[in-house]
């Protein structure tokens, strides 16, 4: 069985980079562009921002689906990862770093990779303490935690700004450089997609290969009963704070992409309604399955860029509060029909259709 679900994790990673790859190219050859499949609705850029967020929501996955625990802050370790890179190369004289480093293209690089290990660090330092509670404490805890984060950022980390602004308060930082690999820029956009892509299957292939693995196991275990895991012999503490620790890496790489797309970053990006909106996402497409991550990513953008560019044609004025409206109403009637998640519920109703066939056939 679990031979099978290996190649069906393969089958689906191929299926995706094919497609990925198939929609990079129709762009940059100017074949076809998404822009024109789908009417406008969705753009390339907004291909690029789903690539962004998925390592994002896998994670979350992973948190939610195996462990069983929820997190209402990974805003907060995303914008650990963003304003990691934009401070140490935006801002990378304020803080001692001379130009001969700052200005290599492989700076960048290492700092992704450094704030990602960093940030799981800190982040298994807080579960540690954080995950000892349950339900609607966590909930609320990791809530403070995340609210915490966006006010660190908003106040300069608690520096005086006439000292040194790191964060640039409300406004931000700006002049973040493209990412390069040697002389070659990885830019304009079309080179930057591949590059979000390949990390955000990477994260898919990775938490895949954790899901199948021991520490998987435990983890379900976990989630299913933290009292018979534990009686089983699984550290439960320290699965929680390790689970953690991913996703908050997960989520510190992808604040560092986020950065070095938009070249430039400001706590709005990374306060509570972000958070919540992570959490939608893994929800919508299904916490059981990590595919679920980037099903609701998917999910979520084609529900938000349909409304957008759709809802001005139908209503005069202002659609702002109307866009709210029609999308907090979706939602519900999706978690009413597809409670498990839309991959899950997808599945499902591929297996019953496929039920009468085989007895026919019998």
């Amino acid at each position: 069985m679990s031979g099978m679900a290996h190649a069906s994790a393969w089958k689906g990673l191929v299926g995706v980079a094919a497609v990925v790859v198939a929609l990079g190219l129709g762009e940059m050859t100017e074949a076809f562009s998404i822009s024109g499949l789908t009417g406008n609705v969705i753009t390339f850029d907004t291909l690029i921002r789903i690539g962004i967020l998925v390592p994002v929501v896998v994670g979350l996955n992973l948190l939610l689906g195996y462990a069983g625990q929820i997190s209402l802050g990974q805003a907060g370790f995303y914008g650990l990862g963003a304003y990691a890179s934009a401070i140490t190369t935006a801002r990378a004289g304020k803080i001692g770093l001379p130009p001969s480093v700052s200005t290599s293209w492989w700076w960048p690089w290492i700092v992704m990779v450094v704030a990602a290990a960093a940030v799981a660090g800190l982040a298994f330092l807080i579960g540690r303490a954080v995950l000892r509670l349950e339900g609607h404490y966590l909930a609320m805890a990791t809530l403070g935690l995340g609210i915490a984060f966006f006010i660190l950022f908003r106040e300069n980390f608690g520096i005086d700004p006439s000292t040194v602004s790191l964060t640039g308060g409300s406004d931000g930082i700006s002049d973040i450089p493209r990412l390069r690999i040697g002389s070659f820029s990885v830019w304009p956009a079309e080179r930057y997609y591949f590059l979000v892509w390949a990390i955000a299957l990477l994260s898919i292939w990775a938490a895949n290969n954790l899901g199948r693995s021991r520490v998987g196991y435990a983890l379900r275990a976990l989630r299913s009963s933290p009292l018979a895991a534990q009686a089983s012999g699984v550290d439960v503490p320290h699965s929680k704070a390790v689970t953690f620790a991913l996703a908050a890496g997960f989520a510190s790489i992808a604040g560092s992409l986020f950065a070095h797309f938009q070249i430039a970053v400001s706590p709005s990006s990374f306060s509570f309604a972000v958070s919540l909106e992570f959490v939608i996402m893994a929800s919508i497409g299904g916490v059981a399955s990590v595919w679920g991550g980037l099903t609701g990513v998917v999910v979520i953008f084609a529900i938000d860029e349909t409304l957008k560019t759709q809802l001005p044609k139908i209503i005069d004025g202002p659609t702002g509060p109307y866009q709210l409206t029609v999308f907090g109403f979706l939602l519900a009637i999706i978690m009413i029909f597809a409670p498990e998640g839309v991959l899950h519920h997808f599945r499902r109703l591929r297996r019953t259709s496929a039920v009468p066939e085989s007895g026919a056939s019998s």
